[in-house]
């Protein structure tokens, strides 16, 4: 099968890397894709934003299969254009894409469908704001109502600093604090058939210790050795399948990932948002685990064969993924350094690679530099999350980037609990 994956990140580094393993794909083609993507599927210039350009793309190519990875997109309606090509494609068309497109949209589909959640306000105006501030009380949640690439969600015991953040977005949403800890959950179905993956965390603060702002993510790990192993069963009854079911129920069946963000609070599990692709750096941990050929899964979902298809394999032991940030992330990122010591942080035997995030090629055609915030995703797999995580920092201390910073936290609580 000949695959073309829409997109430019670490993520998608890490969907072309399963693809590229899996011998159900024959060709393998991404964009824009990135400086290391480019090492596993031929690269394309593309407005990933534009529908009849990735469409148009596709038929040019001669694609059987498309795989759209980031959100923006798929809230532009890029699946919806390829679609109408006749071209399979594996993610929700823009309608169903508002479940993260809008937070209000999200909050009234569980709403609907009788999904915990926090409780919440929409607003408006500043009196809005102030007023919902008031009833919740600190610690203050608030969400950009629009996408924000991972970086629209303020939590703050500031009461200023909320009011402002909401000043600078058109509508936010308000919410109660969920204590607990965070547990992102990935499902892929085709709108009526819903198969949960691995549960994963991820780290979103830019610091050791969860210290600084919100990031696009520092780092996850996989699977997770204090959650119930009842964890993803209870989130599939009460959360996932009646999502879909009530997006179908509307007429606007979700094909492709749900992702579920999760609080596993005093009074059970809430969610605390929904994503409508792969979350990333999640992804990079869950897909190093997944022994099931990824093509196959993916492309059951888009073609409403999902009830069909076997039950999900998964590998032994643990993924860790520890991300490497420029200068200056997540407030005013450094671009265009060099990165030595790529090749120096595989290992041979494939527990430990680097999949790039950030990243675009010298005029010389063979230098990396960086392009971007989080620049780089080195991610390795072990025994258990002790052996993984020594394996991912290992990695990452062969690599130079001038200014670069990493958490050195990742997934250390759980490891020493193990």
């Amino acid at each position: 099968m000949k695959v073309l994956v829409i997109g430019g990140g670490a993520r998608e580094h890490a969907l072309c890397r399963a693809l590229s393993l899996d011998p159900e794909v024959t060709s393998l083609h991404c964009a824009p894709g990135n400086a290391g993507i480019a090492s596993v599927a031929q690269v394309h210039p593309v407005d990933q934003l534009d529908g009849r350009a990735v469409a148009d793309l596709a038929v040019e190519l001669g694609a059987e299969f498309v795989v759209v990875g980031p959100e923006a997109p798929l809230v532009a309606g890029v699946a919806d254009a390829v679609r109408e090509r006749g071209i399979p494609v594996f993610g929700p068309g823009a309608e169903a894409a508002q479940l993260e497109g809008s937070k209000a949209f999200a909050k009234d589909v569980m709403a609907a469908a009788g999904v915990p959640t926090a409780r919440s306000y929409v607003c408006t105006t500043p009196e809005e704001v102030a007023e919902a501030l008031d009833a919740f009380g600190a610690p203050y949640v608030v969400k950009d109502d629009g996408l924000a690439a991972g970086k629209g969600v303020v939590v703050t015991d500031d009461l200023q600093a909320a009011v402002d953040h909401a000043a600078a977005c058109d509508r936010v949403v308000i919410e109660e604090y969920l204590d607990g800890p965070e547990v992102s959950l990935f499902a892929v179905t085709d709108g009526t058939t819903v198969v949960p993956l691995s549960p994963a965390q991820d780290f979103k603060r830019v610091g050791d210790d969860d210290a600084g702002p919100n990031t696009g993510g520092m780092g996850a790990y996989s699977p997770l050795p204090w959650a119930d192993p009842k964890l993803v069963e209870e989130v599939l009854d009460t959360v996932l399948q009646p999502t879909v079911d009530e997006l179908r129920r509307r007429g606007t069946p979700f094909s492709g990932l749900l992702y579920a963000g999760l609080a596993i609070t005093s009074r059970g599990v809430r969610v605390i948002e929904f994503n409508a692709r792969f979350g990333d750096p999640e992804t990079q941990v869950v897909l190093a685990r997944l022994r099931t050929p990824l093509c196959g899964l993916l492309h059951a979902a888009a073609t409403g064969h999902l009830a069909d298809f076997p039950e999900l394999r998964w590998r032994d032991g643990a993924a860790v993924t520890v991300v490497v940030a420029s200068e200056g992330y997540p407030a005013a990122p450094v671009s265009g350094d060099p990165i030595l010591g790529l090749a120096e942080a595989e290992a041979e035997d494939g527990t430990a690679y680097v999949l790039h995030a950030g990243t675009r090629l010298a005029d010389d055609g063979e230098t990396v530099l960086s392009a971007g915030g989080r620049v780089l995703s080195v991610t390795a797999t072990g025994s258990d999350l002790t052996q993984a995580r020594d394996r991912a920092y290992a990695a990452v201390d062969k690599i130079t980037l001038r200014g670069s910073h990493h958490r050195g936290d990742i997934a250390l609580k759980a490891a020493q609990a193990e």
